[in-house]
């Protein structure tokens, strides 16, 4: 099944507040693609990044947050990495087009 092109998400790790280093052995800097590096990623993050990724993929904003960006960390309380979750920039068209569609279905269900 085609679900089509959905936009490039790039995860970078900007911060570490707790004492800690990682279990997982991720560091500031490390940088990764959400689609071909998510078994890369420690699973704790990967849990607390899902519900920001999906929002920014289908067009949703976080408030506070730069659009097409989302700020979150780990649930690790020993190591607190901080990520930031980042469309491509040639993935906009696709954003674009989604929250087109969502006006037209708004439209449609009134």
């Amino acid at each position: 099944m085609n679900r089509g092109k959905r936009p490039k998400i790039k995860i970078t790790i900007t911060d570490r507040r707790g004492k800690m280093g990682c279990h997982r052995g991720h560091h500031v800097g490390e940088v990764f693609d959400y689609d071909e590096d998510r078994g890369k990623i420690c699973p704790m993050a990967m849990h607390c990044a899902f519900p920001y990724i999906d929002i920014l993929r289908y067009g949703g904003s976080l408030p506070g947050q730069p659009e097409g960006c989302a700020e979150f960390c780990c649930s690790d309380a020993d190591v607190i990495l901080v990520f930031k979750a980042e469309m491509e920039k040639n993935s906009c068209d696709c954003i674009r087009f989604v929250r087109e569609i969502w006006v037209l279905i708004k439209k449609y269900l009134k």
